[in-house]
């Protein structure tokens, strides 16, 4: 299974998050059709933007709440001390994807930025 997590300052576009999300698939190697889900905090579950993204691209909208948020923080790859300050996680996006690939998860392409969202891939990590 192949996470999507997102982060974005409020008000981000819906195609600012698919423009995010493309761009990490294609970093990573992957189709469009590869992904399965997309998690962000609970915080931004409600973010018009990211909403709409999981909509058009026909897949499942996770808003992982804080506590699962901060375990999965711990296994992170970058740091924004902007997203520490505001959040208390190093990355949203990466945080939301580990915790949603559940409890085996491992990043497949670290956060990375187009604009005001932020995008992470994760898997399960288990074998198939």
């Amino acid at each position: 299974m192949i996470v999507a997590g997102i982060g974005c300052r409020k008000g981000a576009a819906v195609a600012e998050v698919e423009a995010v999300i493309a761009a990490a698939l294609a970093r990573a190697g992957l189709s469009a059709d590869a992904l399965d889900l997309i998690a962000t905090s609970a915080a931004k579950g409600g973010e018009p933007g990211i909403v709409a993204a999981a909509s058009a691209l026909g897949v499942p909208l996770v808003a992982v709440p804080p506590v699962d948020l901060e375990a999965a923080g711990a296994h992170t790859l970058t740091h924004s001390e902007r997203v520490v300050a505001l959040t208390g996680v190093n990355s949203v996006a990466e945080a939301a994807a580990l915790a949603a690939a559940g409890p085996t998860a491992r990043l497949l392409a670290p956060r990375i930025a187009v604009g005001p969202a932020t995008c992470a891939l994760a898997d399960t990590g288990a074998a198939p």
